[in-house]
């Protein structure tokens, strides 16, 4: 019998929500101020909830590391956020939306979440319409939409190149308004240290001030999670440096399942790493490959002649080239989701057809002459200018596609120096997002009564691969139009609770411990730098961990590891204090939560003995290198149970998954 109640409602999956609101306790109005919350982080689904849960009368703790809500991470997300509004009147529906996302997933997310992620999407549309957001219009002043990868119609809403930034904008007001009412207490510069339970539930955090050093206890009746993902385990991802699984991490060492850490997301549309000393990598949306064709020479011979800097791209000739997603996925082209546009381009370069000047080779193009001179074409016919002239056509085109994506063309230039109007755009996959993070039940909550967790650090309604736009979505949803309702069926038992203490033994213990690590780190006599370690540790994840996995790889992974685990609490150097700014000793927190959490995840990979999404296991590949699931032994979410520091003896739970609306069958895109 699985430990895992996943508490999802009976009856048939449309109905499953709306039976399940309509049947849960509420707190009256008047009560609601008798109710503390903390939420911690502001993206996009932490400073929903937070605006949300505040606006209802509750009172709100939100704590963001950041000097400011507005720089959470969400800010960096660029192409759109997914809604079954059908605007496009191209077939789209609520179970369209569901079944593409459950297929996305490669058959390894729950059923009745991802309907309900569908169900609420086009209301998260609506509210951000209403809060300002510009999302792109077509002439006629409607919502415009853009197509994503692993679907067939257009439902992804945007604003330009930053959607993340304005959507973020919107919640951000909402919260600013809370603020100003004095419902929301807001938290800036402050980073959660440690969970605290009392009888059992979650009453509180341990906090430190990121300015003053100073310790901080703070208490509530529920705790939220919404600090985002765990890519920067990699060290070099599409993450901002800061982003980090600490929150969640330390959750899941006071009992929060972690559940399918091995599912990470390669973004295909990266720019290439330039340099051994670079610390971070930038995206390209996945809107541009709505306009954009991937390429590689179908000749060696080129590749090797562009590397070394003897031949230009624009110079390949049309039938010289390999538009190798065209080739192997006519159904879906560039737009086949991105772990099949990941793994396609890695066999290319592994082939010797990268086209990067870099270390490893690793380079392909994302090119968009076609697309300029067909929307040149299409703008002098409506113009009525007869016979144009290819620079006329050349213009008219690239206005265009400077209208739909201008701002990512010039981030594009200013990194590379490179004029992508006139050269395409040199991209290879990077980790981006992460499937995988603490186990929740259907209400959101976490096997820690009274811990919720939201966005991307839970372990997400969509399974192992996510595809493009649904992040925003999910984060939205859940902080919009979810947790507001299940977090009140929780706080009902709470209304004469009265205000938690914060002077308990509880507390006490958890600062003790927080103080404790904190000398630790700051007297360790060590001769080595935090980010050493987690070089150290983002080479083992990426080289073994990463797109192509293997048994043998994992092993090793695992014992290197623990190695560097080993290494860093024997030989780290903190420099500074702990009474002030320290970025030093924040990293050195965080980078230690990294190093167990990369370990897990390479024994959830291990086991895990298939391929299925964003978990390639190349001894689990069909002949021709598509990933090949096991259904039978493998359907179902593995969330994995903290044993104390040995990683090794985490104990795994399985919740299965039962697909009763759509069929389970391979996925293709051909």
């Amino acid at each position: 019998m699985s430990k895992l109640d996943s508490k999802i409602p009976a009856g048939p999956l449309k109905d499953k929500w709306k039976h399940h609101k309509d049947h849960m306790n509420l707190v009256a109005p008047n009560n609601r101020d008798k109710i503390d919350i903390i939420v911690v982080g502001t993206g996009l689904a932490g400073g929903s909830a937070a605006a949300t849960l505040a606006e209802q009368g509750y009172n709100v703790k939100a704590f963001c590391y950041q000097d400011s809500p507005r720089r959470a991470h969400s800010i960096a997300a660029q192409g759109g956020i997914n809604a079954a509004k059908n605007y496009q009147g191209d077939g789209d529906s609520t179970y369209r939306l569901f079944y593409d996302t459950i297929k996305g997933g490669d058959y390894r997310a729950r059923e009745a979440n991802v309907y309900r992620l569908a169900e609420v999407s086009a209301n998260i549309i609506d509210q951000c319409v209403a809060q300002g957001v510009p999302f792109g219009r077509e002439y006629g002043g409607q919502l415009d939409n853009r197509s994503f990868g692993g679907v067939q119609v257009k439902r992804t809403f945007y604003a330009k190149g930053q959607t993340g930034q304005q959507l973020l904008l919107g919640a951000y007001s909402a919260m600013s308004r809370q603020i100003g009412k004095g419902r929301i207490k807001m938290y800036n510069r402050h980073e959660m240290m440690e969970l605290v339970i009392v009888d059992g539930k979650a009453r509180g955090i341990i906090a430190r001030n990121l300015v003053t050093g100073e310790i901080e206890r703070h208490s509530a009746h529920a705790v939220v999670i919404a600090s985002g993902g765990y890519g920067n385990v990699y060290f070099l991802s599409t993450n901002a440096m800061g982003s980090n699984v600490s929150a969640a991490w330390k959750i899941h060492k006071k009992g929060a399942y972690f559940a399918n850490p091995c599912y990470v997301q390669i973004h295909p549309t990266c720019i290439p790493v330039h340099g051994t000393q670079q610390s971070k990598l930038t995206l390209m949306s996945e809107s541009l490959r709505n306009s954009g064709r991937i390429w590689v020479p179908k000749k060696i011979e080129d590749s090797v002649a562009i590397r070394e800097g003897k031949l230009r791209p624009e110079n390949i000739k049309e039938e010289d080239r390999d538009y190798y997603l065209e080739r192997r996925y006519p159904a879906f082209g560039n737009l086949v989701p991105r772990d099949v546009a990941s793994r396609a381009g890695k066999e290319r370069c592994d082939a010797g057809f990268g086209i990067e000047n870099n270390d490893t080779k690793e380079g392909v193009y994302l090119d968009f002459s076609t697309e300029i001179m067909k929307k040149g074409k299409e703008a002098a016919i409506e113009k009525h200018i007869h016979n144009p002239t290819e620079q006329q056509i050349y213009d008219l085109g690239k206005a265009w596609v400077e209208e739909k994506y201008g701002n990512l063309f010039v981030m594009y230039e200013k990194i590379t120096a490179d004029d992508p109007y006139k050269t395409p755009m040199k991209i290879y996959p990077a980790v981006h997002y992460t499937m995988g993070g603490v186990w929740v039940d259907y209400n959101l909550q976490s096997t820690i009564p009274g811990c919720f967790v939201i966005g991307e650090a839970n372990f997400s309604d969509h399974g192992a691969n996510r595809l493009g736009a649904s992040a925003l979505m999910q984060g939205l949803a859940d902080g919009y139009f979810v947790l507001p309702y299940t977090i009140a069926d929780y706080l009902s038992a709470d209304i004469r609770t009265g205000a938690i203490p914060t002077d308990s033994n509880e507390f006490n213990q958890a600062e003790k411990e927080i103080k404790d690590k904190v000398d630790f780190f700051l007297n360790n006599k060590g001769s080595h730098s935090v980010d050493y370690f987690h070089k150290k540790l983002g080479h083992i994840m990426w080289n073994k961990v990463g797109m192509g996995r293997t048994p043998e790889g994992l092993r090793e992974a695992i014992a290197e590891i623990e190695q560097v685990k080993k290494d860093f609490w024997t030989d780290v150097k903190v420099p500074g204090d702990a009474d002030g700014m320290n970025t030093e000793l924040e990293k050195a927190f965080r980078v230690a939560d990294f190093i167990e959490l990369g370990q897990l995840m390479a024994i959830d990979a291990l086991h895990r003995n298939e391929s299925c999404g964003g978990h390639f296991r190349e001894d689990h590949a069909t002949p021709e290198g598509e990933a090949e699931r096991d259904d039978v032994n493998f359907k179902y979410v593995g969330a994995w149970e903290y044993q104390g520091d040995d990683i090794k003896n985490e104990v795994l739970h399985k919740e299965d998954l039962i697909y009763e609306n759509i069929e389970v069958k391979a996925r293709s895109y051909k």
